[in-house]
């Protein structure tokens, strides 16, 4: 039978149609399940629980989700995101790794048609579609505020306070920290910041506060910007036997931190944690809402929570929550 060509032509149309729909949908797996990659910087609680808080999301999506860890190394992070567009999957969900440098790689994902979400870090140009953090300057100043209480209460508001910051590795967060935890003692006359270096890794917390000590017998406190130099202070202190005498404040929460603030050694006196779990699970919500065409706020700032020594039943209460997403 031979069709008249305006037929012919409706069946183009339809044609068209349908493969257009079918090259702008999202893309599926075998079983019709969204692709989701879920990426950490690195291996550590705080990640672990961003992991954690994606599975949860993508099992309530009935997504599926491949996760991979970068170990802080570009060249991986750059391997990974070209597997992930090899793989089409629908969705990266990524701390980067630099707000410059990670932008090459993903922006060859955007326009392979592959969303983006950041969560923790970003990068520059407004590529991700949503991004998921804690509010950076509200870490910081919360625990200042206690540290600010501390001083006033324990030293009569005189106080030498040195910093352990992570300017050289991530310096935008690591100023926003730092300046609000700062502007919580900015006005108090006996306050004085007598050292400020960087040390975010247990073992370099150890080795610039044990220096800061020596070099600053008279040093009262030391706030700290991230988990690693917070843990390190507290070691370093310890091992010079200035427990009672010099406090330290921190940022993040482990299970390690909070063993500390339930110490009787008077060491660490409050940190200020992030929220990975509800971080990770957002991230992966926004990213199956954008797959499927739904509006998300773009940039989601989640305040921390504060944990100190001045009330040990929430410390005790948050621990125990903590070790049940863990061992889940």
């Amino acid at each position: 039978m031979r069709l008249r060509p305006q037929f012919c032509f409706l069946i183009g149309i339809c044609l068209l149609l349908v493969l257009s729909a079918a090259a702008c949908g999202p893309a599926a797996d075998e079983d019709g399940r969204l692709k989701i990659a879920g990426m950490f910087m690195q291996e550590d609680q705080f990640f672990r629980l961003v992991r954690f808080g994606m599975q949860q999301a993508a099992e309530e999506e009935g997504a599926e989700l491949l996760m991979s860890t970068v170990d802080g190394k570009p060249e991986k992070e750059l391997q990974l995101v070209n597997t992930y567009i090899a793989r089409q999957v629908d969705a990266i969900v990524l701390s980067p790794l630099s707000a410059t440098a990670s932008v090459t790689a993903l922006r060859r994902a955007h326009d392979a048609g592959i969303h983006v979400i950041a969560y923790n870090s970003t990068v520059e140009g407004g590529l991700p579609a949503a991004f998921i953090e804690s509010d950076q300057s509200n870490l910081g100043s919360q625990t200042g505020e206690a540290a600010r209480t501390y001083i006033e209460e324990k030293l009569d508001g005189q106080a030498e306070i040195a910093i352990l910051a992570f300017k050289s590795a991530l310096t935008e967060q690591s100023e926003a920290r730092t300046n609000g935890f700062k502007s919580r003692i900015a006005d108090l006359p006996g306050v004085e910041i007598v050292a400020e270096q960087d040390a975010w890794l247990p073992e370099m917390g150890i080795r610039k506060a044990g220096d800061i000590l020596t070099a600053n017998p008279g040093i009262d406190l030391i706030w700290c910007a991230n988990e690693g130099g917070t843990v390190g202070a507290v070691m370093a202190v310890k091992s010079a036997g200035r427990g009672g005498e010099v406090a330290v404040f921190g940022t993040d929460v482990s299970d390690q931190m909070l063993g500390f603030l339930l110490a009787e050694d008077q060491i660490l006196q409050a940190v200020t944690g992030q929220k990975p779990f509800e971080i990770g699970y957002q991230a992966v919500k926004a990213a199956v809402a954008v797959i499927q065409g739904r509006e998300v706020e773009n940039h989601v700032s989640m305040p921390g929570v504060l944990l100190e020594r001045r009330d040990l039943e929430n410390v005790r209460a948050y621990r125990t929550r903590l070790r049940e997403l863990i061992a889940n």
